[in-house]
Formats: C-alpha cells, sequence, structure tokens
C-alpha cells in the first residue's frame, strides 16, 4: 500500500495536491467542489480586501500547450472567504486548508492579513507576491526592498502559519538574492511558481491579440511553464532553510508531472490550467498515476524520493 501523506510543518494531509488559487475556489460552489474531490487540500481565490470584479473579458484563452490569462484579482472579498474557511473549520475541524491574499497596494496587504489574524481561522496563509495580471501594479516580488517592507511589516504582527506565491525567477543570482532574503524570516512556506508573466498570443483567424487586458499581455500556464516551475522548486529546496516547505505550481497535466515537482523538492503541487480545463475529477487521475510512477520506481512514500533528484 503506497502511503500519499503529506506532512506540512504541524499540519498533515492525506496526499500532496491542491489547485492553485486562481482555479475552482472563487464562490462557496467551487470550493465545495474542491472539498468532494480527491484533492488533499485547496486554496481560497486571492482575496483583497473589497471585491473586485477583475479585467475586462476576454481574459483567459486556452492555448495548444496550455493557458494565458489577464484575470486581474477578481474575488469576493476577504469577508465572503474568511466566512466560508470558518464555516469549513467547524464542519471539518482536522482538516486543515489555505488561504490566499493579496493587495494592490502596501496597504491593503498590511489591511489583509489583519484580518485573517483577527480571525478564528487556524489554517494557512498564502500571500501572494506574484499577480502579473494587474494593469500599472508591478510583481512585488521581482522588488527586493518592497519585499523587505511588506515582509518585515507582516511579521511585526503576523503569528498564524504564513507563506509566500513567488512569481518565477529565470538567472541564479536572483535566487540567491530572494532566496537570502526568505531566510530572514519564519516562513512556514513559499509557493513557486505563479504564471510567467506578461506572454502574448495571437489570433490567427483575425490577427488579434487572444485577451483584451493590457494590449493582450497575459500569464502564460500549462506545459509551456513545466521546466520553469521545475528550475524554481529545484533553485529554491537548495537555497532555502529546510524549515520553509514548498508548493510546486506549473505545468502539472500528469501523475508524472507531480512525481517530477516531488523529485525537484516540493512538499505539494498545485495544478492550475488542467484543472480548469478538465474539473475537479482530475486529482483522482493525477493520484492513480503517481501512484503508478512510485510502483514502477519502487517508493513507497513520497520521502524516498522527494528532493532527490539526480545529476549527471
Amino acid at each position: 500500500m503506497l502511503d500519499l501523506t503529506t506532512t506540512f510543518g504541524e499540519y498533515s494531509f492525506a496526499n500532496p495536491l491542491m489547485n492553485a488559487s486562481g482555479v475552482n475556489c472563487f464562490d462557496k460552489d467551487e470550493l465545495d467542489a474542491m472539498v468532494a474531490s480527491a484533492s488533499g487540500t485547496m486554496v481560497t481565490k486571492s482575496a483583497t480586501v473589497l471585491p473586485r470584479p477583475g479585467n475586462p473579458e476576454p481574459r483567459y484563452a486556452d492555448l495548444t500547450l496550455g493557458s494565458i490569462n489577464s484575470m486581474g484579482l477578481p474575488n469576493l472579498g476577504i469577508d465572503y472567504y474568511l466566512d466560508y474557511v470558518e464555516g469549513y473549520q467547524k464542519q471539518h475541524p482536522l482538516d486543515a486548508i489555505f488561504m490566499s491574499i493579496v493587495g494592490t497596494t502596501f496597504a491593503d496587504n498590511i489591511a489583509v492579513a489583519h484580518r485573517i489574524q483577527d480571525s478564528d481561522f487556524n489554517g494557512l496563509t498564502e500571500i501572494n507576491l506574484s499577480c502579473p495580471n494587474v494593469p500599472g501594479e508591478p510583481q512585488t516580488a521581482y522588488d527586493p526592498e518592497q519585499t523587505v517592507k511588506i515582509l518585515d511589516a507582516l511579521f511585526a504582527f503576523f503569528k498564524k502559519p504564513l507563506g509566500v506565491k513567488l512569481p518565477p525567477f529565470f538567472d541564479l543570482a536572483q535566487f540567491d538574492q530572494m532566496a537570502a532574503i526568505l531566510n530572514r524570516y519564519p516562513l512556514a512556506f513559499i509557493n513557486t511558481m505563479n504564471s510567467i508573466g506578461n506572454g502574448l498570443m495571437i489570433d490567427a483567424r483575425t490577427d488579434t491579440a487572444l485577451i483584451k487586458p493590457k494590449g493582450g499581455f497575459g500569464g502564460i500556464g500549462g506545459a509551456y511553464a513545466k521546466p520553469i516551475a521545475l528550475a524554481n522548486v529545484r533553485a529554491f529546496r537548495q537555497r532555502l532553510n529546510d524549515s520553509i516547505r514548498i508548493i510546486g505550481t506549473g505545468g502539472v497535466a500528469t501523475g508524472r508531472d507531480v512525481y517530477e515537482l516531488i523529485l525537484c523538492g516540493a512538499d505539494m503541487v498545485q495544478v492550475g490550467t488542467a484543472l480548469h480545463q478538465q474539473g475537479t475529477g482530475i486529482f483522482a487521475r493525477l493520484l492513480d498515476e503517481l501512484q503508478d510512477e512510485m510502483t514502477q520506481k519502487g517508493y513507497t512514500k513520497l520521502d524516498d524520493f522527494r528532493g532527490k533528484l539526480k545529476t549527471r
């Protein structure tokens, strides 16, 4: 019998799979569908202080190997998601879930974190420092000084388990710099990575950009992102304190994809584009395929191969 149990700090999950924030988590119906799925846990939509409609349509398009989107953080506001998770906790007192939060300003990041700190929520919080799809707003984690400013302010009052969602990095010096910053703080985890920001795809029928916001620029997900996701998980696992867990996100469509992210050092794995395209039934298939992969390799638990990528 294979053991897919995932230990994440003081928390334990039946398996390492979950949704990526932004996919199948907008409202109660979608969150309930996640609860009913075979995933090990789930994360809410990235919540802002007040509800946001997001960017104008069309803001998402499927691509041959993935997707492009410029959603613009549509969400129902922090109070909606806090109400949901507090109700969930009463019904499932032994099951932890994740809340994702985000602010479009420094003050909003702090305000939305205060709402969680002052609440009864007892799960894990992820602050999104990496959204590439808000017009006029930079990706915070690409600015080391701003990242330090936010983390200093957060850890001055935030006492619950906290992690950060990061954008993709592409240079080894970037990994060195960001890991050195993150290692200063008692982070529970990082999530690497968000979509690859500011790609562009064209509709061949009309010679127009596929999506409307930002003149067609949007985040790229799916198989296009997988090599970058593997590299980010591997690079951060080699540089971060052992106490900081890693959620690997990007390009997951098969159990082999899940396996490879764990092989590179991921503790948990999020599914985004493929979940959007196939629905919550994908989790049962991914778990079956992951177990097949483990059986072929002779592994009985995730720690048998986690972080054990071979190099030539």
